[in-house]
């Protein structure tokens, strides 16, 4: 499958509670510096003909009026967790401007948790104004959305699947603490990939900084982006200069563009 030129925006870089995280003081949660503050994770994938969304976030409303996206053909979900599933109800905009449902892409995990959280949006009996979803069941097989080409990549979230995607050279992961060998060989030879980096101390079931670094240097990816960050990380410049070559913390608003 070729893929066309890709433009690639960062809509949110921060982890489930956003960064600055309600009721905190810390230097993260008060720097003046807008790198530091972040939505909720989700990217912008963009053809010059398709645009689709991975993930609609808590954030989704205000992510998508802050990057004028007036087009959105379809939204791809990693998983089923609120901070990426929430904001599916906004998408009725598009519905309404565009007079079609909006295309859904998620394994069957998340397709439960979105028929529960919107049932009212699949009701036999349907209010007027609710979002128009057509839901398309997604595994490891590669798919396309319009002309963009997507390489379904699982991940374990601990105990949970969650799917990683690549759009021709650029493969996008959070959510993640394990990766198993067949998965990786999806991703080597990416030219950039994003990782999740929750923070510098083990969690439960996040790559910490340190194991991020290591997985993108065992893949040979040249050029990295960290993301789902949370406040713990540390400010958005110290950890940058910390990082070796090639690797550097995403931030809301950030492009990147592939031929």
């Amino acid at each position: 499958m070729q893929t066309p030129p890709l433009k690639i925006t960062f809509l949110g870089t921060g982890t489930s509670s956003g960064v600055p995280m309600i009721g905190c003081g810390c230097e993260v949660c008060i720097s003046a510096d807008k790198k530091d503050q972040r939505l909720r994770s989700s990217i912008l994938v963009e053809s010059e003909t398709t645009a689709l969304v991975v993930d609609t976030t808590p954030d989704f409303r205000y992510q998508m009026l802050r990057a004028d996206v007036k087009k959105l053909d379809a939204v791809l979900f990693t998983h089923p967790h609120k901070d990426h599933i929430a904001g599916l109800d906004d998408v009725r905009a598009y519905n309404y401007f565009q007079q079609k449902p909006m295309e859904l892409y998620a394994n069957s995990l998340t397709e439960e948790a979105i028929k529960r959280e919107f049932a009212y949006a699949f009701s036999d009996k349907k209010y007027p104004g609710i979002p128009n979803l057509n839901l398309n069941t997604i595994d490891d097989k590669p798919f396309m959305v319009g002309d963009i080409p997507v390489v379904p990549i699982l991940v374990w979230h601990l105990k949970m699947p969650v799917l990683g995607f690549r759009f021709g050279s650029f493969t996008y992961i959070t959510d993640a603490n394990k990766i198993e060998e067949e998965e990786k060989e999806k991703i080597k030879g990416s030219d950039a990939m994003v990782l999740n980096a929750l923070r510098k101390e083990s969690h439960i079931s996040h790559f910490t900084l340190d194991e991020a670094v290591a997985m993108v240097q065992e893949l040979a990816v040249p050029t990295a982006y960290f993301t789902h960050i949370s406040h713990q990380l540390g400010r958005h410049v110290d950890i940058n200069a910390q990082l070796p070559k090639g690797i550097t913390l995403a931030n809301d608003g950030l492009t990147l563009f592939f031929e």
